[in-house]
């Protein structure tokens, strides 16, 4: 993480042929898994007094381009930070060009200590 607070959340990767699928080129997984940290990040730094944790319910990405080489950024803001969920939006792009490679969005349930 290269910056953390309540409005936004910013991650870098740089790819290694560890990220690349099979057939060469970027794993969405890779994308995948670097958008949901980045908003995972936010939704902890956001929880609401009590929570215990949260859990991630729903995620989506698009996948626009791709990269075979360089740095991934990823900038994560939140959409909903409500009691029971919170909605986070991430773009992650090429730090050499710019370029968006995925739009991703992602719901999270806050999770509260059970009262036995």
């Amino acid at each position: 993480m290269t910056l953390v607070n309540e409005q936004e959340v910013r991650a870098a990767m740089v790819i290694t042929k560890a990220h690349l699928a099979p057939n060469g080129y970027l794993h969405a997984g890779s994308v995948v898994t670097l958008a949901d940290t980045s908003c995972g990040i936010g939704c902890i730094a956001n929880l609401p007094e009590g929570a215990s944790g949260f859990t991630t319910v729903e995620l989506k990405s698009n996948h626009l381009g791709t990269v075979l080489d360089g740095i991934l950024e990823c900038i994560a803001t939140p959409v909903h930070k409500g009691r029971t969920t919170q909605v986070w939006d991430a773009t992650v792009f090429s730090k050499g060009t710019g370029k968006a490679i995925a739009l991703f969005r992602c719901t999270q349930m806050i999770l509260y200590p059970k009262n036995d």
